[in-house]
């Protein structure tokens, strides 16, 4: 008997597939309000689980970071986040 219990944990690609398909239902209009509201939340499940992975892949990338250059830099993999902080500090 297996152990119905343990779930493998999301991966980034599963929860963008689950996104990509919520939008494309919601999209073609063809959905209940029941129907609309089930998906979207669904989507808005994936979403959430997809930022959290990038959250924790930008953390494992600063650690990275930090054991192989001896000195710790945070260093941004969106240079949006970039921009952002270059217009902090010319403020």
């Amino acid at each position: 008997m297996s152990d119905s219990t343990t779930e493998t944990p999301p991966t980034f690609e599963g929860a963008m597939e689950t996104l990509e398909d919520c939008v494309s239902r919601l999209e073609a209009g063809e959905l209940t309000l029941e129907q609309s509201l089930e998906v979207f939340e669904r989507g808005i499940a994936a979403s959430r689980t997809c930022s959290g992975l990038l959250d924790q892949s930008r953390k494992r990338v600063q650690v990275l970071v930090e054991k192989v250059g001896g000195e710790f830099q945070l260093e941004f993999l969106d240079p949006e986040d970039e921009d952002a902080l270059a217009a902090n500090d010319n403020d």
